[in-house]
């Protein structure tokens, strides 16, 4: 009994390793692809143009929230589930609901936000170029929410591959080209958003292609189990609306207080903390599905340990950026030119609040998916509103270095609690030792950042500094010793990162090979 329960972990953790390698290595290409086109936007536009895309960006961001109506969970977590069960039947209703309903809501919002651009732009925002940018978000919604639904649902089937291969590789690669061709001729916003646009509903036919795909000729009449997803999404999309309102709200909030330079000056240094983390997504795209199905069929021991294996790799993946970017931001800022940079208490606020979302793991995602969406939605209503409270108390008293604050405390609070709600109903913790070594490292890297750092070697710190951090931390941890199943992750990523990459040479070929995922 015993051997087939570590079996069963075994199984579960490869598992997780599989589509993680694979979700993050397309996270890394679309980190970059974000960065790179945010890069050539502070050079080509400067920060105005920055914090305009932000802000249109945020509004686009909200609105798909609020168009998925929680069936972005509700999709992985039932299709995961009627796949568990056998049950084909509700798995198509639930499909052919998701997908209908995200739809409609899309194109009732989106006509929503075209007919009121000029408002906001002029009388809330006080920018009338906003005015353009929102219409163009507002058609650009539909397909986004389309394709984030038909991805969702694929990752019910315990594959990665369609959500990495559409999400995370082939729409970015093409909106960066595009997007950088553009603004090498000397175009302006419009042509990124327009980009934007054509890119969305680029990943919305491959979407619904993969995810047609993969369910496969109908063996049944759909079967909607209408209570069971309307109760669980609904409620799972205020948590959804919450959680990610604390990511964009201050973005809105500060659009409201201060200029759009501003906003742009926030969004490089939001952007950069957040880029410490890329490991979070793929890896809690990648462990979403798996809680359910664990769950689901009683494994507790292996639900159990994939838990903690998750947390112990966002956090120890994520901490040697986090030393680079606490201690060579302002070399990090300048490499976007003039006007980007921002004080040091910032980014110390920002490191220290989604250091400790890194480091309490997907807790959130443990609630939601075991069916604990009510818990979850309470946390994040109760925070979010907590946020708001805060930047408007905070922004106008302390502008940058404010909103950072009530982003950071928000974020500490909210995880801290999620942590205990998961021992408590669950009887599980995300830690182990895994995670005290990596926070070992990162001591002994911080340690070495300092010291390149007080050297001084001009322009060329920040060309030493990385590399010093990557020594430091990886010698550390290996002479601490990796446990195995960090060696599970490192073999995947090295099959992901050969065989898989080069078989992705085009969009086209990335879709025809993903029928052959081994789940």
């Amino acid at each position: 009994m015993a051997d087939d329960v570590e079996l069963e972990g075994q199984r579960a953790v490869r598992g997780l390793a599989r589509g993680g390698a694979l979700n993050l290595i397309g996270t890394l290409v679309n980190q970059a692809s974000g960065f790179v086109i945010l890069f050539v936007m502070a050079w080509k536009l400067g920060s105005r143009a920055v914090g305009l895309y932000a802000q249109a960006f945020a509004f686009l961001a909200l609105l798909e929230l609020l168009s998925m109506s929680g069936f972005r969970s509700g999709l992985t977590r039932y299709v995961a589930v009627h796949r568990a069960d056998g049950d084909d039947a509700s798995l198509r209703g639930t499909v052919r609901l998701g997908l209908g309903l995200s739809g409609l809501s899309s194109v009732v919002l989106g006509v929503a936000l075209f007919a009121s651009a000029p408002w906001l732009a002029r009388s809330a925002f006080h920018d009338q170029s906003l005015e353009a940018l929102l219409r163009y978000a507002a058609v650009a919604l539909p397909p986004q929410v389309m394709m984030g639904a038909a991805l969702s649902a694929t990752q019910g089937f315990l594959t990665m591959r369609y959500y990495a291969g559409v999400g995370l590789f082939i729409v970015p690669a093409v909106r960066l080209v595009a997007t950088v061709a553009l603004l090498s001729q000397g175009s302006g916003l419009h042509s990124v958003m327009a980009v934007l646009l054509a890119t969305n509903a680029l990943g919305a036919v491959l979407a619904l292609a993969a995810l047609r795909r993969l369910a496969g000729p109908a063996r049944s009449r759909p079967r909607y189990q209408l209570r069971e997803i309307f109760s669980f999404s609904m409620v799972s999309w205020l948590a959804s609306l919450a959680s990610n309102g604390l990511l964009w709200a201050d973005t809105i909030l500060l659009g409201l207080f201060l200029s759009s330079s501003e906003v742009g000056r926030y969004q490089v240094a939001g952007r950069l903390v957040l880029m410490a983390t890329l490991a979070m997504t793929p890896i809690n795209a990648a462990f979403a599905p798996r809680i359910a199905d664990l769950y689901q069929r009683g494994r507790t021991e292996s639900l159990r340990r994939t838990y903690a294996v998750a947390t112990s790799w966002i956090l120890r993946i994520s901490l040697p950026a986090f030393v680079v970017v606490a201690v060579f931001f302002p070399q990090l800022t300048r490499l976007f030119g003039r006007g980007f940079g921002v004080g040091a208490g910032v980014v110390v606020v920002l490191v220290v609040g989604k250091l400790t979302d890194a480091a309490t793991g997907p807790c959130g995602l443990m609630l939601n998916q075991s069916g604990r969406v009510a818990l979850n939605m309470v946390d994040n209503v109760g925070v979010l509103v907590l946020n708001v409270v805060l930047n408007l108390f905070l922004i106008p008293r302390y502008g940058l270095v404010g909103s950072a604050l009530a982003w950071a405390v928000s974020l500490v609070l909210v995880n801290v609690a999620r942590v205990l709600q998961v021992r408590a109903t669950m009887g599980m913790l995300p830690f182990d030792a895994a995670s005290a070594k990596g926070m070992v490292a990162a001591l002994s890297a911080l340690l070495g950042a300092l010291a390149v750092e007080a050297a001084g070697p001009g322009r060329f710190v920040l060309v030493l500094g990385v590399p010093v951090v990557l020594a430091v931390y990886g010698g550390v941890l290996i002479l601490l010793g990796l446990p195995a199943d960090d060696r599970i992750l490192l073999e995947q990523l090295r099959r992901k990162g050969g065989s898989e990459m080069g078989r992705r040479r085009s969009g086209a070929s990335a879709l025809m090979v993903a029928g052959n995922e081994t789940r």
